[in-house]
């Protein structure tokens, strides 16, 4: 008899167990995969509608601060802007800002003119990114970032501006300036091989939108008689009740902008921190409105409504760059720092005559400039390289939007005639009223 027959079954009944088992491990490992890529989705697809509803958020804040006269063209504005960074997203913005190993120049620029491919439908587990999520929830999440950063612009610049005008410069700020630097921090560019830190957008999403808000004012002037005879002549708005909405639907939003920012939901930790983010972010708002409430009392002896709403958004802004590592004191004070910012910036900017209509640029610029800094005590970021991330997306994005604006007031004119700006943008632009009834009263 042959020793080695006799071995072979011996040694089948030893592997086929481990076999098994392997295999076990094998199914099991790619069942995790599969519900993490599940999770991750879904976490997109509801922090993106989230920040979706962001844009109505906006839509009310600025309506409620514009005068009556400008509320109309305020809401076509806002739902021109979405509509036109999600085509524009699509056909150049998506794959710019997330150019994968397809650079243009490596660390800078991404690849132009390369429009957005979803997953196929019911895609194969084996073609999915199991480790991470779908294409079109990715897509979309980004999507809606990208015209929050457009929204920042028309409050600031509201009330004197031409519709068109205005709606080129949205098309090129979200489909190459806004994408271009996107890409230097979290599409794996030259900032974030640097070190630099933002978590979900604190200068990434707002300070670019307050940079490019800055240069308009700058080159669109004034609104007339805001500031006459050496004294600033305040313009109230039209409808404080719904600037309040606006707030508290941005603030809703905010969970969705942050927390979506975890970019995971596969596991335990992953969802703790999302739950951790959430609590921030409400802190940080909580505490930038407190400081505002607090600091318009004790300089005005009145509370200020509109300071109150900024600081909230501020706070918002403060905590953006780094929601997940603060604790609730912690976020706390950068929110309340935050809103202090804003009750002294908006006056700031009465002194050098820079009318911004809603106060965008204290809000998402000076406070962005200051959550991007305070990343220092919580994360590991130097003060210098987030001081450098700042100083690029400063100088990118005022400089280009300075360019741009400028080559629009050359050629087509950005601003509408003294009439049109004295009889409103409503009647002027478009020939309708939000508040008909009001005007002939």
């Amino acid at each position: 008899m042959n020793p080695m027959k006799s071995l072979i079954p011996a040694a089948a009944i030893i592997v086929l167990p481990q076999m098994g088992l392997a295999q076990e491990d094998a199914a099991t490992g790619e069942a995790a995969l599969h519900t993490q890529y599940i999770f991750t989705t879904l976490l997109f697809l509801m922090a993106g509608f989230l920040v979706f509803f962001m844009a109505a958020g906006f839509a009310m804040l600025e309506g409620g601060l514009v005068r009556s006269k400008n509320v109309a063209m305020q809401m076509i504005k806002n739902v021109a802007l979405f509509s036109f960074a999600a085509i524009m997203y699509w056909l150049i913005g998506f794959n710019l800002m997330y150019p994968g190993d397809a650079w243009t120049i490596t660390g800078w620029v991404g690849p132009f003119f390369s429009t957005t491919s979803l997953d196929s439908v019911g895609v194969d587990p084996a073609e999915a990114a199991l480790d991470y999520a779908s294409i079109g929830s990715d897509f979309f999440f980004q999507l809606v970032f990208v015209a929050a950063t457009a929204s920042i612009v028309s409050g600031a610049v509201a009330e004197r501006i031409k519709l068109w005008p205005f709606l080129i410069f949205v098309i090129v700020l979200t489909g190459v300036l806004y994408p271009i630097s996107g890409s230097w921090q979290w599409g794996g560019g030259w900032l974030s091989e640097a070190g630099f830190s933002d978590f979900a957008g604190s200068t990434v999403v707002h300070s670019v939108g307050g940079w490019a808000a800055l240069a308009g004012c700058l080159i669109l002037g004034p609104r007339i008689g805001k500031y006459k005879d050496g004294k600033v002549h305040p313009m109230p708005g039209s409808n404080l009740a719904l600037a309040t909405l606006g707030t508290f639907i941005l603030w809703l939003g905010w969970f969705g902008f942050n927390g979506g920012s975890q970019l995971a939901m596969g596991t335990v930790g992953d969802v703790s921190d999302v739950s951790r983010i959430f609590a921030n972010t409400n802190m940080a708002a909580a505490a930038g409105a407190v400081a505002a409430l607090i600091m318009t009392q004790l300089l005005y002896k009145k509370p200020d409504l509109t300071m109150v709403l900024n600081g909230a958004l501020a706070g918002l802004v403060s905590i953006t760059a780094e929601p997940l590592a603060p604790t609730l004191f912690g976020a706390l004070w950068i929110g309340a720092v935050g809103g202090i910012i804003v009750v002294f910036a908006v006056p700031m900017l009465d002194k050098f005559k820079i009318d911004d209509v809603v106060g965008a640029i204290p809000v998402h610029l000076f406070a962005g400039i200051w959550g991007t800094i305070a990343v220092i005590f919580y994360g590991e970021a130097s003060l210098g390289t987030q001081l450098m991330g700042i100083a690029a997306y400063g100088v990118f994005t005022f400089v280009g939007a300075l360019i741009l604006w400028s080559i629009l007031k050359a050629t087509v004119g950005i601003r509408v005639s003294e009439e049109d700006e004295i009889n409103g943008l409503d009647m002027a632009e478009l020939g309708m009223e939000a508040y008909p009834e009001f005007s002939k009263g």
